[in-house]
């Protein structure tokens, strides 16, 4: 297994790499064409990997597929372990939805440049393979050791469904973050943005950097001109970073029960949540103009969260109801529910402040 997940690794490095390193090595603002190829890539290897999937779990590579699964007490073949992956990963995608809100949102309140955004978005998601991944270990190592913990998560995701359903979301206040203001306590930040930089030091080159090259040089910035020469200062680009980072956290609270609900395969849970989440930056630069129209997405999210839960509460008995058929179903049902909500965003008015009111 150790080469398994290793050589799994490699290639999302691999990818990586050559996103930042080669083809997006000179900033530059992200446009929607080349957010939708870089989208239409991303969902391309994710599905792509099915085949990958089928074989090794048809062929018990590795070991994979002679374990029983916990969350329907069966094994997994080629065709399940495809279906679960794919469910999976489609779950996962669309409850990253909501993280596209609030990265609008940081980028407004910190002003972050669109020629830098990329660059946050890529060492925030970075941050948030490695977060994932412990999660994913952790919640795989207490299933396998106490399987009734999946009516705790299931009951888990209820609440939430609900509390999304019930109360009004408030919009989130970025400079307010907990994580900020710990860390504005050991370091200085900068007044302005100094290029692309997270951190500079107080009278180096780098502080004195435009922010945006080619559009001259700055307003002196009179927290660097106040530190002390040499001092280490965080500039807002890095407190963005943090905020992004945080969030995916809070949102990872939800999303990693959400998956195991579909399998506690560790193999299966943890591909389809990286798939999903390389894909939401480049997502997020597709929809970036569009996401206030989308307004019915929330409600469509509590109903994935509530159609897992409810999956994990009383699977076992479903799925003695539904036959084999019945993960097919429940991948149906959620792409349904997202279709609805796209659909009911179009159709109906989105209502002003006023009415929320």
């Amino acid at each position: 297994m150790f080469w398994l997940y290793s050589g799994f690794l490699v290639l999302v490095f691999a990818l990586l790499a050559l996103d930042l390193g080669v083809l997006n090595r000179k900033a530059h603002i992200i446009g929607v064409r080349e957010a939708m190829g870089w989208s239409a890539m991303w969902i391309t290897l994710g599905l792509l990997f099915t085949g990958f999937i089928y074989v090794a779990y048809d062929g018990h590579w590795f070991g994979l597929g002679t374990a029983i699964d916990v969350v329907d007490r069966t094994t997994n073949d080629g065709a399940r372990a495809v279906l679960k992956y794919v469910t999976g990963y489609l779950v996962e995608l669309s409850l990253s939805v909501d993280n596209l809100f609030v990265m609008a949102v940081v980028f407004s309140t910190f002003g972050v440049p669109g020629l830098y955004q990329h660059r946050v978005l890529f060492w925030g998601i970075l941050g948030a393979l490695i977060m994932r991944g412990g999660m994913i270990g952790a919640g795989a190592v207490l299933i396998h050791n106490f399987d009734w913990i999946l009516y705790v998560f299931g009951a888990f995701l209820l609440y939430t469904a609900y509390g999304m359903l019930r109360f009004e979301m408030d919009s989130p206040e970025p400079q307010n973050n907990a994580v900020v203001r710990f860390a504005r306590r050991f370091l200085p930040v900068t007044r302005h943005y100094h290029g692309e930089s997270f951190f500079v030091r107080a009278g180096s080159e780098a502080s004195l950097r435009p922010p945006v090259p080619g559009h001259g040089v700055h307003d002196r910035d009179p927290a660097v001109d106040a530190a002390a020469p040499g001092t280490l200062m965080m500039t807002p680009m890095f407190l963005a970073l943090l905020v992004v980072e945080t969030c995916d956290v809070v949102f990872a609270v939800d999303s990693v029960p959400a998956i195991f609900s579909i399998t506690a395969d560790p193999f299966l849970v943890f591909t389809s949540n990286i798939f999903a989440i390389l894909g939401l930056r480049s997502l997020f630069f597709a929809l970036a103009g569009m996401l206030n129209r989308f307004h019915m997405l929330e409600v469509s999210l509590a109903l994935v969260l509530a159609l897992v839960g409810i999956k994990m509460l009383v699977g076992e008995w479903l799925g003695k109801f539904f036959g084999e058929s019945y993960n097919l179903y429940v991948l149906g049902l959620v792409v349904l529910i997202l279709i609805g909500g796209v659909v009911l965003s179009l159709v109906l008015p989105q209502p002003d402040e006023h009415d929320k009111k």
